[in-house]
C-alpha cells in the first residue's frame, strides 16, 4: 500500500464565467470543510493517513461538484455538508461506498 490509506481529491477548478465547473458549487470551501473534519476526527494522523487535496479540472463538470477517493477510484458528487459527512463516516471511516452519491 502507498503512504496514504486513502487520498481524496476535490475538483476545485474555476472556469470562465458562466461555464459549468465544480467551484461554482463552493468546492474549495467544501474541500476545507472535509479537511478540517477529517483532522478533527483523527483520520489524517499517522495511523489512518487520509489525505484531502485539491485537483484541477477532472473533466467531470457535468457531474459536478465532484471528488474521487483513491485507491478505490470511487467518484462522488455532493450538494452540502450532510453529503460530505456521509462520505466521511461511511467511506473514509468504515470503507463502505455511499451508493446514492456515487457517479
Amino acid at each position: 500500500m502507498g503512504y496514504y490509506q486513502k487520498h481524496v481529491f476535490f475538483c476545485t477548478n474555476q472556469r470562465e464565467e458562466g461555464a459549468d465547473c465544480c467551484n461554482n458549487f463552493h468546492a474549495r470551501w467544501m474541500r476545507d470543510y472535509v479537511k478540517d473534519k477529517v483532522a478533527m476526527l483523527g483520520l489524517s494522523n499517522d495511523a489512518n493517513r487520509i489525505r484531502i487535496n485539491s485537483a484541477g479540472c477532472m473533466n467531470r463538470c457535468d457531474d459536478g461538484p465532484v471528488l474521487v477517493v483513491y485507491p478505490e477510484g470511487v467518484w462522488y458528487t455532493y450538494t452540502d455538508e450532510k453529503d460530505l459527512d456521509e462520505i466521511i463516516v461511511e467511506h473514509l471511516q468504515h470503507g463502505r461506498v455511499v451508493e446514492r452519491l456515487k457517479i
